[in-house]
């Protein structure tokens, strides 16, 4: 790598697009302490919180999505790509990046648009099984797509396209070997099953609604349930809180949560279905119906083809749960299928993969 290597990533709008462009950030500067690393976000999301605390700078560009309705925002887009498209053309011009990457989300289009344009090497990193429209208009144009599913290829440039998976947190590698510890940090009984409840770090209002209204059949069949609620929900649902309930706003020792659980229910987003794929246990997917093209859905369909997990939609849960959810738990031979499956998807060295690949454009 350059000795006076500069780097300027872009993404965001949810965790799913900001964690992986950290964790390619932070690879990058642990083989190269020297280099610069600019990121460049959408100057209203979460970003603009998240990359300053992990230590990294970041500009922000006035730009947003378009809503499928006819909004105030919407006739301010034009504007607004205008401004995010001059704004980034100065930051490229300013920073000189030998390499650009994007994560997806807003930011990402007006910046990696303006440095192809530029002749900068730029790679997009494409965390789910569908692409989102960001990144399917700037493939033409990008010199490298390091991608998680093997169904992307047929939206973009095969020649350009390499599977990497996505960038997963390396403490996840480990988990079979911390049972006794998680056991021990949650407080919970060795002889009895562990149920893994995760809905983000928001919460998820339906899957919430579910565990609550299960709280009884959970206790009857002796079942222990660490319940990430959320912070949107947490103080509706602690109340529920007690030694085989746990409610959590959030799970800080998210490896010690993965390694307690034999059962784990679960949202879709890509970056959750790639640290369950090496956590390698039995997966209820109930993909989130209110994200951009469905993108949940499409993720957690890709994993349930493969035999891999399980999967019920929102709209699905009133009729099918209880059948499909306490049949899992009630059948050995299941769980061990699902986590033996899904542990064949996993691409723990996805950040490693991706950074070879932002050397090879730096060295053309």
């Amino acid at each position: 790598m350059k000795k006076d290597l500069r780097v300027i990533l872009s993404g965001g709008g949810t965790g799913g697009h900001i964690y992986p462009a950290i964790a390619i950030a932070n690879e990058i500067k642990a083989r190269n302490p020297e280099a610069k690393i600019l990121f460049v976000g959408a100057s209203d999301r979460m970003e603009m919180e998240k990359v300053p605390q992990a230590g990294y700078e970041i500009k922000g560009l006035w730009i947003s999505g378009i809503q499928r309705k006819l909004t105030l925002d919407n006739l301010m887009f034009p504007f607004k790509l205008m401004s995010s498209l001059a704004k980034s053309r100065k930051i490229l011009k300013e920073f000189k990046p030998h390499v650009v990457i994007g994560t997806g989300g807003f930011a990402s289009g007006p910046l990696l648009k303006v440095a192809s344009s530029m002749g900068i090497p730029s790679l997009i990193q494409e965390q789910n099984s569908f692409p989102g429209i960001t990144n399917k208009l700037l493939a033409k144009k990008a010199d490298k797509i390091c991608a998680a599913y093997e169904e992307v290829k047929r939206f973009f440039p095969a020649e350009k396209t390499v599977i990497t998976g996505n960038p997963v947190r390396q403490d996840l590698l480990k988990i079979d070997q911390n049972r006794g510890k998680a056991l021990s940090h949650f407080g919970l009984d060795n002889e009895k099953k562990v149920v893994l409840v995760l809905g983000g770090s928001l919460g998820a209002r339906r899957i919430n609604q579910l565990v609550e209204k299960n709280l009884e059949k959970f206790k009857q069949e002796k079942l222990q349930v660490i319940w990430q609620t959320g912070k949107l929900y947490y103080e509706e649902y602690k109340k529920y809180n007690s030694g085989v309930i746990q409610t959590h706003i959030f799970l800080n020792e998210m490896n010690l949560a993965y390694s307690a659980a034999d059962v784990i229910i679960s949202r879709a987003g890509a970056g959750t279905i790639s640290e369950l794929s090496i956590v390698g246990k039995a997966v209820l997917f109930v993909p989130s119906p209110n994200v951009a093209e469905d993108h949940q859905a499409k993720n957690a369909s890709s994993v349930e083809q493969k035999q891999a997990a399980l999967m019920l939609k929102e709209n699905e849960l009133e009729e099918k749960f209880e059948r499909v959810f306490f049949g899992l738990m009630a059948s050995e031979d299941q769980q061990k299928t699902l986590g033996e499956n899904i542990k064949k998807l996993a691409l723990p060295n996805a950040t490693s993969k991706i950074v070879d690949e932002v050397e090879k454009l730096i060295i053309k």
